[in-house]
């Protein structure tokens, strides 16, 4: 589409609770635009905005897609983004670069938790925004029940478009700042055609008019000042002084449309373009210098030094990484160079592209306020930010949610190890709620994310992308072994094969050390009872066999080796002879010392909404938890409490269910804690039953 002037641009995004109709509403204002010839559909995977393979099965939108579409010589640049708790990287991501929101309403529903959330990351934003209520040709779909929900938001909510009809007898709309009907064919054209009123809506359409009317007078003085005079506002005041109450995020409108039958399109696009601020119109954007690390307000100009936040990135089948870029200032040409002020590096600039859904469109350059792409950038990644070099500036990245879900990773197929590492290496570019990491204690390879389905599709993508088929396991808990009591024992070892023979012997003493001390190894040999050059072999033999405890397994810490007394043999002791009396000594000496099982117990906090304290409570409890205290923050409550990182490895999930999704935690390592005995001694059989298993 051709270029239009920063005052004519909305960037919008399109968030809601999973499956209120975000996709098929954006479906329905691209055909209404004329940006598509064809009507999109989830349920038939045509549509412009779900086109990746995963969301093409699942029928849901799993990343944040992009298209611009041109209404009455503006650009509206729309987001379409995820409803699933899952993805809410997405939602953060493309928030952080749009002055304006929409808020998608299932008619049937109202407002779901899903509803709750992304409100609530509006406003964090300070978003002014739209609400439509959408799926009004279902059953039991109930317009004015969703506007009285709305009233539990601090914004008003005022009637912008009226219902004409509802479930199957949904028809159109009522216009109510020009006090019109549109009345819509069944054919999905979005055509419509003005009529007057249906007299039995009249009576209502008046009052919410009044009040349509009131919340405008509100946003500006002059205009109140002659409201409350008497006098009858213009349609342009009315529009004027909503533009001043929704900027203001005091006033939402809210409008009426069934996406599928597009319905009430022309109307959402009408009041994106009249109401939603421009880039423009917008607060300069706050930006830190990387040098001294000063504050810089960044003004929305395409005659200023150029800068831009890279939002999101994409790996595309045929060009490689895409990366996309909202600009704040200045122009950014093709074939030029940029400087990376994030990392401090310069990057080169190929072809320019606009994106619509899946497809690229090459443009000559992206201008201030506006949202680019481009391919193969070597050293940019999410949240970096890209400028002149003669004015560097570093934004502010958008703030992901920490991963609340981790499973083990392991290849199906022998010698896939590094094509699993590459593969997530490049999925961690585009999804930076994805986190990989190796566990210390069991080596194993952890994959966190933000749940069940997203690890589903990462892995999913994992096979499609990079041929890497993949087992998804629980992870193996880091427990550790220590001891309780003090010993001394003996440990000898000595064989004779006919030739030369191995003698090493030892007496060494084992006590505990305090939680977190470790191993400790001290030389308490006099008289040369153990020659000087094999001590080291002792040290080292108990070093190696600590790594395997005599419980279960798990490595044994926090305790004391004393290495007292033993003998040798001129001929037959060496290094090795000596390394196995020691561990004949550890093995031995672990099981009369009173060895226990430790495990690791984590720190925890957990974020609810004053109703689900109790129930949140009792949870923790049964998962051996210890509540450490409560903090009420303005009608939520923070939970802290320490439980076993064993209780934790499926919270995320249980948290979800008990909350209705309202709840978030986090967890962070808090220190080792003995075992108690019937979790020990279910945790020692299941590791006898594995080693077994391996010896069969």
């Amino acid at each position: 589409m051709k270029k239009v002037g920063i005052d004519k641009i909305r960037n919008l995004g399109i968030i809601s609770h999973g499956g209120a109709g975000k996709t098929s509403l954006a479906e329905a204002l691209l055909f209404t635009a004329g940006v598509v010839d064809r009507l999109g559909r989830t349920d038939d995977g045509t549509a412009t905005m779900d086109h990746d393979p995963e969301e093409i099965r699942r029928k849901i939108s799993i990343s944040a897609a992009i298209a611009p579409c041109p209404w009455r010589d503006h650009k509206v640049n729309i987001i379409d983004t995820p409803g699933y708790f899952d993805f809410v990287g997405e939602v953060r991501s493309a928030l952080r670069v749009v002055e304006g929101a929409v808020v998608v309403l299932d008619a049937l529903a109202g407002i779901e938790v899903g509803t709750e959330m992304v409100w609530r990351y509006a406003d964090e934003h300070h978003l002014p925004r739209l609400a439509v209520v959408n799926k009004m040709d279902r059953e039991n779909a109930d317009f004015y029940k969703v506007l009285e929900a709305l009233k539990r938001f601090k914004q008003r909510a005022v009637v912008l478009t009226m219902p004409i009809g509802a479930e199957a007898k949904f028809r159109g709309v009522v216009d109510l700042v020009r006090m019109k009907a549109l009345l819509y064919g069944a054919d999905g054209s979005g055509r419509h055609e003005e009529a007057d009123i249906p007299a039995e809506l009249a009576d209502r359409a008046a009052k919410m008019r009044e009040a349509l009317i009131e919340a405008a007078a509100e946003g500006d003085d002059a205009l109140l000042e002659k409201y409350l005079d008497g006098a009858a506002l213009s349609p342009e005041e009315i529009w004027a002084g909503l533009r001043a109450a929704v900027r203001a995020q005091a006033v939402v409108p809210v409008l009426c449309a069934s996406a599928q039958k597009n319905i009430g399109a022309a109307p959402l696009l009408d009041a994106c373009v009249d109401l939603l601020p421009s880039p423009a119109e917008a607060q300069p954007e706050e930006a830190s210098e990387p040098k001294g690390g000063g504050k810089v307000a960044v003004a929305p100009a395409e005659d200023a030094p150029f800068s831009a936040l890279v939002f999101k990135t994409m790996a595309d089948p045929y060009v490689g990484k895409l990366t996309l870029f909202r600009v704040y200032s200045g122009v950014l040409r093709s074939d030029s160079h940029i400087y990376n002020a994030t990392r401090g590096r310069n990057e080169r600039i190929g072809q320019l592209f606009t994106i619509k859904g899946k497809q690229q469109e090459p443009a000559p350059e992206v201008g201030a306020g506006d949202i680019g792409a481009v391919a193969k950038l070597q050293e940019t990644t999410t949240g970096d930010t890209l400028c002149d070099e003669s004015r560097p500036v570093v934004f502010q990245p958008a703030r992901f949610p920490r991963p609340a879900y981790s499973v083990a990773v392991q290849p199906k197929s022998k010698g896939d190890e590094e094509k699993i590492g590459a593969g997530l290496a490049r999925l961690i570019e585009e999804d930076p709620t994805l986190v990989v990491e190796r566990q210390p204690d069991t080596g194993q390879l952890l994959l966190c994310g933000m749940g069940e389905m997203h690890l589903d599709v990462i892995t999913e993508r994992l096979r499609r992308k990079f041929g890497v088929d993949v087992a998804l396991n629980p992870p193996r808990i880091p427990y550790k072994e220590t001891i309780r009591g003090s010993v001394k024992v003996e440990g000898k070892h000595k064989k004779q094969t006919g030739g030369r023979g191995q003698y090493g012997h030892v007496w060494i003493g084992f006590e505990p050390l305090p939680p977190g001390s470790g191993f400790e190894f001290v030389d308490k040999v006099f008289g040369g009872s153990v020659p000087r050059q094999y001590i080291p072999a002792v040290e080292k033999g108990l070093r190696e066999v600590i790594q395997e405890g005599v419980l279960a397994g798990y490595p044994a810490t926090d305790f004391r080796a004393l290495l007292y007394d033993g003998s040798y043999h001129t001929v037959d002791s060496s290094e090795m002879a000596f390394k196995i009396a020691a561990s004949l000594a550890f093995k031995k000496g672990m099981q009369g010392a009173n060895p226990v099982l430790l495990e690791p117990i984590m720190n925890v906090e957990v974020i609810i909404p004053d109703a689900y304290m109790g129930d949140v409570i009792g949870d923790l409890n049964k998962k051996r938890g210890r509540i450490l205290g409560m903090e009420p923050r303005g009608g939520i409550q923070a939970v802290r409490a320490i439980v076993p990182m064993a209780e934790m490895a499926r919270y995320a999930i249980d948290l979800r269910s008990i909350t209705q999704g309202r709840g978030t935690f986090s967890m962070e390592f808090a220190s080792y804690e003995e075992v108690p005995a019937n979790v020990a001694e279910a945790i020692v059989a299941a590791a006898q039953k594995d080693k077994d298993k391996d010896k069969a």
